[in-house]
């Protein structure tokens, strides 16, 4: 699958990118901004999305735009997981901060079998 990081915090980003390498995913990114995320959702299955972004606070109005508009799995992974509330229609999860390699990989395990499903799902009804 492949995987883009929507991250403003370079250690952060770096970690996640050696988390989702080593789950056996390709990483798309890190960026950390709307615009770079919006360029790069072409090319992305999944994007780990922070809330909090170089541009602002603007992760959760990026997410409505990945999933609407690119058809991208999205999974926050936020030090405010409280600001999400009850979730954007269409995330798949919410992870807060610190989080644990096991965590990222489990999220992302389920985001890939749920891609499977629609994938033949849609094969079925062809």
């Amino acid at each position: 699958m492949k995987v883009m990081i929507v991250e403003d915090e370079n250690i952060i980003a770096l970690e996640l990118e050696r988390i989702v390498q080593e789950a056996g995913h390709q990483t798309i990114g890190p960026v950390s901004t709307v615009e770079q995320a919006l360029a790069y959702a072409p090319k992305s299955d999944v994007a780990l999305v922070d809330l909090n972004l170089s541009d602002g606070l603007s992760g959760a109005q990026l997410a409505r735009r990945l999933i609407d508009r690119f058809g991208v799995d999205v999974i926050f992974v936020t030090g405010s997981p409280e600001s999400v509330g009850n979730g954007i229609a269409g995330a798949l999860d919410v992870i807060s901060k610190p989080f644990s390699d096991e965590r990222i990989v489990s999220a992302l395990s389920r985001a890939e079998a749920a891609r499977r499903k629609d994938f033949d799902s849609s094969k079925a009804a062809i």
